[in-house]
């Protein structure tokens, strides 16, 4: 019989200061998390025992889609990086140290090299392939600004999976059965999320979804169509393009003005009283080791993932004042694509200024912008793309829709890698014609410890945490209104013993505390049940049950107690799993 007076559970009154989201809020209010240094959280017994039920689900649905659990280091040798290139790549997120012997290595924030370095020795026939292989594992990132208490931090548990393949074909039944097994994950651990096309980033790869579940305070933003399933994240949106109609009239000449101290789109436009979508924004961006002049519409955004994928390059930034200087003679904010010459810089464009027949752009002077200016006349383009965000109210590329926007964080991630690590590390196995091949490879991640924060971001109000009945700490609160009161102690331990037999996990609230206090304590952790035991359970036979959600109360017999609370509970759960033992 687990009694709260002997657990754990340091719950408090005030908000702690540094606290800015629900779910952090309440991860430390209700005694569930506590914070070490930034970005750092030790797990208090409640905390982990809903960890140790998401991690059980994904278990279940891992090995139901036939992965296989191993664990891996999480110390890495730096020369495995090395062997695929991320070492440098990765950046200062990648946390590094050198041993005794002055050897360089990482605490692993992912581990493609690792697994491929493994599978690589042990397999090297087709005949051992496919396989899929998982570990839940603690990870380190160390994160420039951790925030958001378990949303983003520097040392998180992380379930990652890695699929080895002989076919392009394998790769996709591997894809799709981890795409299946995440859907009844959320779908499980009772998150609102949606499934959506994303860039790989420093991971690599090309076929990706995001798992995000949808909430405020999302620090992604999710493009989707109400019309379809269609749904992407910002990076990957792709915007739809239709050339609009040539003017009957050409531009007139194009002038040279005199826009002292007008450096951004906003003061452009209030300067010349014109729109923003007639101005085209001239940006220069080192990509790689060359520079490109990318031009988009005043009233768009430059997406610069689009412009890696573009190039396929590593390292995508602005240029520095002094690379603008040297190919343009003017400052950011001035500077323009006529007369550039394109032996020191590319011009590329976002499709939409093509559309742009009398715009405004940079005149590569300090205080001048040049006015009636159209592409093809005044300017050349090396080539169109797309390289711009989408925005609400745009078309949906799939099917035709208008494109609305949602928050979202992300809890999971699916890729396609092929053959990136396969290859850069020499991962091979001979095929039934005795030939070498590289491996094929997926890899899937699920943010454990991220998921308690954002069932807990979905799941709450005013008074504290409403969990699912699938993730919850325990699933019933049991609290006498006097514990000091025989009749009310005895009858909540028999309680307790009754439900703990019938597979129903029990808190039983034994304090010597004030009934208003405990019952606000109970609001708190947010167990889906609350069992008041009162003087009418000796008087009358009768105990009050209240469902966390909704606040609903019933008055139930104690020779009724256990099957009507694992009915309510069957209830209140939105995933039909099975939740009690027999």
């Amino acid at each position: 019989m687990l009694k709260q007076s002997q657990m754990l559970i340091p719950t408090l009154r005030e908000v702690p200061s540094d606290a800015e989201i629900a779910s952090h809020k309440l991860l430390l209010r209700a005694g569930m998390a506590r914070q070490l240094a930034s970005g750092i959280y030790t797990y208090l017994p409640l905390a982990l025992r809903s960890l140790h039920k998401i991690q059980a689900i994904v278990r279940e649905e891992m090995n139901n889609a036939g992965g296989q659990e191993l664990l891996m280091p999480a110390m890495q040798p730096a020369e495995l990086w090395h062997q695929t290139g991320r070492w440098d790549v990765y950046g200062p997120e990648l946390v590094r140290l050198r041993d005794r012997h002055d050897r360089p290595f990482a605490l692993g924030p992912t581990h493609e090299e690792v697994i491929t370095s493994l599978v690589r020795d042990e397999i090297n026939s087709y005949k051992k392939l496919p396989i899929n292989l998982y570990q839940i594992q603690t990870k380190f990132r160390d994160e420039v600004r951790p925030r958001f208490g378990l949303i983003r931090c520097r040392e998180f548990i992380m379930k990652d999976a890695y699929s080895f393949d002989t076919s392009q074909e394998g790769l996709d039944r591997n894809f799709q059965a981890m795409y299946d097994a995440y859907t009844n994950i959320f779908t499980r651990v009772g998150l609102n999320f949606r499934a959506v096309e994303a860039d790989a980033g420093a991971i690599g790869g090309k076929g990706t979804y995001e798992f995000m579940a949808l909430c405020d305070i999302g620090e992604d933003t999710i493009a989707y169509s109400e019309e379809g399933d269609y749904a992407a994240n910002l990076e990957k949106a792709e915007v739809v393009y239709k050339p609009s109609a040539k003017p009957a009239t050409e531009a007139p000449a194009r002038e040279k003005l005199h826009t002292p101290g007008t450096k951004t789109i906003d003061q452009l436009v209030q300067a010349l009283q014109i729109e923003a979508k007639q101005i085209i924004k001239s940006l220069i961006y080192r990509v790689d080791d060359k520079l490109v002049m990318v031009l988009v519409r005043g009233d768009h955004e430059i997406n610069e993932v689009k412009l890696k994928n573009l190039y396929d390059a590593t390292i995508v930034g602005l240029a520095s004042e002094a690379d603008i200087v040297s190919v343009t003679g003017a400052p950011a904010g001035f500077v323009g694509p006529v007369g550039i010459d394109p032996e020191k810089v590319e011009i590329i464009a976002d499709n939409f200024v093509q559309d742009v027949y009398d715009g405004v752009v940079g005149a590569n002077e300090t205080d001048y912008h040049l006015t009636h200016v159209a592409a093809g006349r005044d300017f050349t383009v090396s080539q169109y793309a797309d390289l711009r965000n989408i925005t609400e109210g745009d078309e949906c590329p799939r099917t035709g829709g208008v494109i609305k926007f949602a928050r979202g964080v992300e809890v999971g991630h699916v890729f396609k890698l092929g053959t990136k690590y396969s290859t850069a590390m020499g991962a091979t196995y001979l095929d039934e014609n005795g030939r070498s091949q590289p491996m094929i490879m997926g890899c899937y991640g699920i943010g454990v410890s991220r998921t308690i924060a954002a069932v807990i971001e979905q799941n709450n109000d005013e008074n504290g945490i409403i969990w699912p009945v699938s993730v919850a700490p325990f699933h019933v609160h049991v609290i006498p209104v006097n514990v000091k009161v025989e009749e009310q102690r005895q009858v909540s331990e028999q309680i307790t013993e009754a439900l703990r037999k019938a597979g129903v996990e029990v808190l039983f609230d034994d304090r010597p505390e004030r009934a208003g206090v405990k019952f606000k304590d109970a609001d708190l952790i947010g167990l889906p049940l609350r069992i008041t035991v009162s003087d009418k359970a000796a008087q009358e036979g009768t105990v009050e049950v209240r469902i966390r959600k909704n606040g609903e109360t019933h008055d139930v017999k104690l020779d009724q107690l256990v099957d009507e609370v694992k009915g309510l509970l069957s209830r209140v759960d939105q995933t039909g799993a099975a939740l009690f033992g027999n």
